[in-house]
């Protein structure tokens, strides 16, 4: 035979051999490659929302708070059940200055002190609101040679009849509570669209998500600074730090949380809240969105990638790991710990061992269609007043929950979306619209 002949029976008798094998054939429901990215639950959580049960908890009384002066991470200044109506209905609203809008965003919750209600809308203007709606002075935080669609984002924490605000044009000015006078500013060389928190004679910042600050209260002076690892792809609108009668806690952009002394500086320890949820593109963000909220002797962080994590506040020992991570500040509460995911579910964890005891979706992406599910909705929250847990959300409602259950037990229409974290005053809920303005509930 000819070389060619004899190659071309080899190839024959190979595919003849092949044709006898019988194909393996998988078993299991054929699944499109790409429906888990339309999907807002993943069929691991659709198997753990199989497993959600009602279980009691026992909460504090409530108590009529005449303020709210700061982010609620701080045990010293925050209300564990602020006392509210069981059915508030809105009793005013008013324009706080700009909203949000393509490059300018609210960043800020509002902070009750001293019959006032303290905001800081888009553009970095501050403004005094009376508990009966009435503007009572503003003030503009933008330099003499910037605009003020320049930067963006901000804080607000109250002490001592002093205003601390923080600001995207890299800003911390300190103003009297009642006129809006300047007192002091410093310059923080970097973003300072984070969180600040005021304790005694200091008050904290997270400025550009690397520096941490401890500046005087009365004269702006910087005390001590720590630093973390850069880390440019942050969230706007750093974390609040969490200070305890000894401690503070700082979280930072790039993942890293750092505990130290809060009164000389003096780092105890250092930690990552790493990991990512598979799936959504958005878990590659791994700034800390969930600010350290401090607990008794533990601190709890969450992150934008998919993870909340339980702290031993003196040392930093990871205690344990919950796989949903927490878009605010989680709220404690009995044996439990409430907070709203990366994935848009109210969840409550055990605060022993973060294992979930239930979890209640809340609306998800702004469009139906798959194809055009790119934007999702903001929820605000949670806090628990009045026997409630609350969900301030921006597709204009909000919501009440049962804490025993998680189940919806009314909402209450919100004009124009909220864009801030509700907070609870004088029997009264407040909270930030995207348009701009303060609405009051009671």
């Amino acid at each position: 035979m000819k070389p060619n002949g004899i190659i071309l029976g080899l190839a024959a008798a190979l595919a003849l051999t092949a044709c006898s094998k019988e194909e393996a054939i998988l078993q299991g429901e054929r699944e499109g490659l790409r429906d888990v990215l339309s999907q807002p639950q993943a069929p691991d959580e659709e198997q753990a929302a199989t497993q959600d049960h009602s279980q009691p908890i026992a909460l504090v009384a409530t108590r009529n708070n005449p303020a709210w002066p700061q982010a609620a991470s701080t045990p010293g200044t925050r209300t564990a059940h602020p006392a509210l109506s069981a059915a508030p209905q809105r009793v005013w609203s008013t324009s706080i200055g700009a909203g949000d809008g393509r490059r300018t965003r609210i960043t800020a919750d509002p902070v009750v002190a001293d019959g006032r209600i303290f905001t800081l809308d888009a553009q970095s203007r501050v403004s005094a609101v009376s508990i009966n709606g009435e503007q009572l002075w503003t003030h503009d935080l933008v330099p003499p040679n910037d605009s003020a669609k320049d930067a963006t984002g901000g804080g607000l924490a109250y002490g001592d009849g002093t205003l601390y605000v923080s600001s995207g044009f890299g800003l911390m000015t300190a103003l009297d509570a009642a006129t809006g006078a300047e007192k002091w500013q410093q310059n923080l060389r970097a973003t300072g669209s984070g969180n600040p928190t005021v304790v005694g004679d200091l008050v904290y910042l997270v400025a550009g998500d690397e520096i941490a600050w401890a500046l005087d209260t009365d004269t702006g002076r910087i005390r001590w600074q720590l630093s973390a690892t850069p880390n440019i792809h942050n969230v706007m609108g750093g974390p609040a730090p969490a200070v305890s009668e000894k401690y503070v806690v700082f979280a930072f952009g790039s993942g890293e949380v750092q505990g130290a002394f809060r009164k000389g500086g003096l780092r105890l320890w250092d930690s990552q809240v790493a990991g990512q949820r598979d799936g959504y593109a958005t878990a590659r963000v791994g700034d800390i969105t969930g600010d350290p909220m401090i607990d008794g002797d533990r601190v709890y962080v969450g992150s934008h990638s998919g993870r909340t994590v339980a702290l031993g506040l003196a040392n930093g020992e990871r205690l344990w790991t919950a796989d949903e991570g927490s878009l605010n500040p989680v709220w404690p509460a009995g044996d439990s710990v409430f907070l709203v995911s990366d994935r848009n579910e109210l969840i409550r964890l055990s605060s022993e061992d973060g294992s979930r005891i239930w979890g209640t979706k809340l609306p998800f992406f702004t469009k139906d269609k798959p194809r055009k599910q790119a934007e999702i909705y903001a929820h605000h929250g949670p806090i628990l007043a009045g026997g409630n847990l609350i969900i301030a959300s921006g597709d204009g409602f909000l919501r009440f929950f049962d804490p025993v259950s998680g189940q919806l037990t009314r909402r209450v229409e919100l004009p124009g979306g909220a864009t801030t974290n509700p907070v609870v005053a004088g029997g009264t809920l407040y909270v930030v619209s995207r348009k701009g303005e303060l609405h009051a509930f009671r």
